[in-house]
């Protein structure tokens, strides 16, 4: 896993054809890739808003409560884990268009790395303060939709005409998940699980 990560940062292009030759199960991408890169983001928000908190003006840092802090952590894991899926399951859908025939777990694989500068740039909620979460998550999402539009062509073998289309698809598809998301999370705090601050 870790030298496809840092193949990703430093030659997008070659990893992503070494990716697209892996010949691996749904099951084991999950377990040795998707699992531990969504914990990232999901384990630094738990530590920095329960240990370090954020600062408004003057006042106190604002912490959750663990308790608090693990729920929704265990939400935005699974969200995330969920959210892979659902991409994973709509690239195999559309490669039918573009006559492309990778298999269920090799989407999964694209959607997983494709996503892993958001993965990484989670780390950034160990320190959750407002201009810091805004640079890293700027450039976290500048990448990931770099990945997209260069990977795309080259994991489906497909054209770059047909590919720059192919992404846009995803792309769009990736912002209505996130949307919805972001909708569910409203539905589950009006429900009453929301964050519980400590003061």
């Amino acid at each position: 896993m870790i030298h496809h990560v840092l193949g990703l940062f430093t030659h997008p292009d070659q990893e992503w054809k070494e990716i697209r030759g892996e010949d691996e199960t749904i099951s084991h991408m999950y377990l040795t890739h998707t699992l531990i890169l969504a914990a990232i983001p999901a384990v630094s928000a738990f530590i920095g808003t329960t240990q370090v908190g954020w600062v408004i003006g003057n006042r106190p840092a604002v912490m959750l409560t663990v308790e608090s802090a693990i729920w929704m952590s265990i939400m935005s894991y699974l969200a995330m884990l969920a959210g892979v899926a659902v991409m994973g399951a709509f690239i195999h859908w559309m490669a039918r268009t573009y006559d492309a025939t990778p298999s269920m777990a090799q989407c999964i694989a694209f959607a997983t790395y494709t996503a892993t500068p958001l993965f990484i740039g989670g780390l950034a909620a160990l320190y959750p303060h407002v201009w810091l979460g805004m640079v890293i998550g700027t450039a976290a999402i500048s990448y990931t939709v770099f990945l997209l539009y260069v990977g795309l062509p080259t994991f489906m073998n497909i054209p770059p005409d047909e590919g720059f289309l192919f992404s846009s698809s995803v792309l769009a598809v990736g912002l209505v998940v996130l949307v919805a998301i972001m909708a569910a999370t409203v539905i589950i705090w009006g429900l009453g699980v929301g964050p519980v601050y400590t003061n």
